[in-house]
């Protein structure tokens, strides 16, 4: 079975730049209210390259996250034609990968879980009465 690693590394390259260019349109034009502060953690390309997963992750400071997620990502579905256009625009190729947005969680399940870690091992380390 021959390996295809021309076609893996096109599609790290395309996921790499739709992270990119999506980023730089989130950070300044995009004007929707209802996108929080954020920033595109992944770009995942399905491998026939006709879609792509684009995971966001929000700034951890805003007081209800799970509602902000909610609005953020819906305020880039709301988007997702222009985005695609300008992405089509700005790297000159025929056919933009279809956009899926998704909250990027990983973050705070990472941090849940060394806080758990942590709370452990101060319980071993304890000496026991």
């Amino acid at each position: 079975m021959p390996e295809h690693r021309g076609r893996k590394h096109h599609q790290d390259r395309v996921a790499e730049t739709l992270r990119l260019e999506i980023g730089a349109m989130i950070e300044g034009e995009l004007s929707d209210p209802r996108i929080a502060f954020c920033y595109v953690s992944e770009v995942v390309l399905n491998p026939g390259g006709k879609s792509a997963r684009v995971y966001v992750a929000l700034d951890n400071a805003v007081p209800d996250i799970a509602k902000a997620e909610e609005e953020t990502v819906a305020g880039l579905e709301a988007a997702k034609g222009y985005i695609r256009y300008e992405l089509k625009e700005r790297m000159g190729v025929r056919h933009v990968p279809e956009l899926a947005f998704f909250a990027d969680r990983s973050g705070r399940f990472q941090a849940r879980i060394e806080e758990l870690m942590g709370r452990s091992r101060k319980r071993q380390k304890a000496p026991v009465e």
